[in-house]
């Protein structure tokens, strides 16, 4: 069986409310319920793992209760940091289990299907996938008030979700946190083991302050003039 971690522990601050920024509305829906839908319908075999702060578990099931919010899915509390976060996530996974999981941010509630199959397909063979994104600015380098601009064609921004074979996951997981571990790709990658790459989609935004929920919502409006056409 394959599995997939939602991980939900921000607190907001940079959307400027006391709202954690998963349960802001988006298209009249926490933004956290989208996401979950969006794996739920790449695989409804898929087990989801739902981590969130302790105590914002009780508004969460309120606002399914609200929404009439159905969708299967073990519910476990957060961390203090992203690493322990993930952490808590495999541990939800049965000893015994094996397949693939995956560990996504829950504000980034615009994956499409073939990036999380693309992961999936990468991972069972590789052990390991991430998505990534081209660069499109220009970069600068800068040390000390001084800078120079560097080869954008080197470098790539990384989404998720991050698809990992479980057992290496279990054993990236077991280290010690370190403040090199910036995501979950760079945990399994100080075991030796190479992270395969495969193409992400532009609208797997992360939404983390209140430009990024305009521009969800204006996603949101997108998508259904297209299903209505």
């Amino acid at each position: 069986m394959d599995y997939a971690i939602i991980v939900a522990g921000g607190k907001g601050l940079r959307m400027g409310g006391d709202l954690p920024k998963q349960f802001l509305p988006l298209a009249g829906r926490p933004v956290l319920m989208h996401t979950l839908e969006k794996f739920h319908a790449f695989s409804p075999d898929l087990s989801l793992i739902l981590v969130l702060p302790h105590d914002q578990q009780l508004l969460w099931q309120q606002l399914c209760t609200q929404h009439h919010f159905d969708i299967p899915h073990t519910l476990t509390d957060g961390g203090d940091t992203r690493f322990a976060s993930s952490q808590r996530g495999l541990a939800c996974i049965p000893a015994d289990a094996e397949g693939l999981v995956a560990i996504h941010d829950g504000v980034r509630p615009f994956v499409s299907p073939e990036v999380i199959r693309r992961c999936f397909d990468a991972a069972r063979e590789d052990y390991a996938a991430i998505p990534v994104m081209p660069v499109t600015d220009t970069l600068r380098y800068v040390d000390r008030g001084h800078g120079n601009n560097v080869m954008r064609a080197h470098f790539r921004t990384v989404q998720t979700p991050q698809v990992f074979d479980i057992s290496l996951a279990r054993q990236a997981f077991a280290q010690p946190y370190r403040d090199s571990f910036t995501d979950d790709a760079s945990v399994v990658e100080s075991l030796g083991c190479q992270v395969t790459m495969v193409e992400g989609n532009r609208e797997n935004i992360k939404l983390t302050t209140p430009f990024d929920l305009l521009v969800g919502e204006a996603l949101c409006q997108l998508k259904g003039k297209s299903v209505k056409k």
